[in-house]
């Protein structure tokens, strides 16, 4: 075992999400007070929270996140590329804008584009997903993708919890999968800081939450989840990269294409999503995170079987147990609770 893998090894690898997970938990705590005052949520009739609620938490949330991966890839020697932090830090700061003086949508865009264009654009010609496409073409594409993950991501969040749901299995997936050799280290330790940092933040989020995360926290957890995600794709793992994040992907497209099919103002604030429907259907909180963080489980179940088996058959049937599991889940939420 070299130096490199030592350093990144089951031990150091549980020991940088705890530290994630103390210095997010501290920082959460001691900026309440501040949120409180300056970044307060007030309840809207598209919103799920009743009382006002600060919001912001994700600036320790992304703080511990690049804080512990920064340090950890410096101590194992291992490169996490700059314009990827540069670019978290970036739409971070679009994300507390917003949460505090409401964007435009078209300057939340072009900033968003930046960030993830800026880090499409710098990818070695060998990294491909469709060599067939010219090059140009597939970066755009990839493009578009990341922005659209990245405003998935935001739109997800919008239930105490939900993120952390959703989150959690999806990084200590990519911890395991780095852990197994099927994830390039620089993602797997971006995941595994992600995933000490959200389980930080849990806590103050659990229902009825303290404080939310805030555009401030989504926004760049979408942009450096993407980025695990397509590395993983990298790695030759696709099938893996689409599964992971399925529920988000399926809830979020599903409702945009409805959005766009009835005319709706679909860049707005709404309560469409299949999780919002869900709590207006007589589904509790808890219930609706209880049921997306077990689909989430299965869903991480089955990308690792499609990575392990290595087989096309057993990879199309994971996929369509996947999406089975999650339409299961979209059509429980779309339907009144049966008392």
């Amino acid at each position: 075992m070299s130096p490199t893998t030592d350093a990144l090894a089951v031990v150091p690898s549980l020991l940088a999400v705890a530290v994630a997970a103390l210095i997010a938990a501290v920082v959460t705590w001691t900026s309440r007070p501040l949120l409180q005052r300056y970044a307060l949520a007030r309840p809207n009739a598209r919103s799920s929270h009743r009382i006002p609620t600060p919001q912001g938490a994700g600036i320790a949330v992304i703080s511990a996140t690049l804080i512990v991966a920064s340090v950890w890839a410096t101590w194992a020697n291992v490169a996490i590329p700059p314009i990827l932090v540069i670019a978290a830090i970036v739409i971070a700061l679009v994300g507390f804008a917003d949460d505090i003086l409401s964007l435009p949508v078209l300057v939340r865009l072009v900033l968003q584009a930046a960030c993830v264009g800026a880090i499409v654009f710098i990818m070695p010609e060998t990294a491909r997903i469709l060599p067939a496409v010219p090059l140009g073409l597939e970066r755009v594409l990839i493009l578009l993708a990341g922005i659209w993950f990245v405003n998935l991501v935001n739109f997800m969040d919008g239930l105490d919890l939900m993120t952390v749901a959703e989150v959690m299995p999806v990084t200590a997936s990519l911890l395991l999968l780095g852990w197994l050799g099927h994830l390039a280290w620089p993602a797997a330790l971006i995941a595994a800081a992600l995933c000490g940092a959200v389980l930080g933040f849990a806590p103050f989020n659990k229902p009825v939450a303290k404080v939310f995360l805030g555009d401030v926290g989504s926004l760049p957890i979408g942009l450096l989840l993407g980025w695990c995600l397509l590395e993983l794709v990298w790695q030759g793992q696709p099938a893996a990269a689409l599964l992971l994040p399925g529920y988000y992907l399926a809830d979020s497209t599903i409702t945009l294409l409805r959005r766009i099919i009835r005319r709706e103002q679909f860049w707005s604030a709404h309560r469409s999503h299949f999780y919002q429907r869900a709590t207006d259907n007589g589904f509790t909180v808890s219930q609706v995170i209880g049921e997306v963080f077990a689909l989430n489980l299965v869903l991480a179940g089955l990308a690792l079987v499609t990575v392990r088996a290595g087989s096309t058959a057993i990879t199309i049937v994971s996929l369509l147990a996947g999406a089975t599991a999650i339409g299961f889940v979209l059509r429980r939420f779309s339907r009144p609770q049966i008392s």
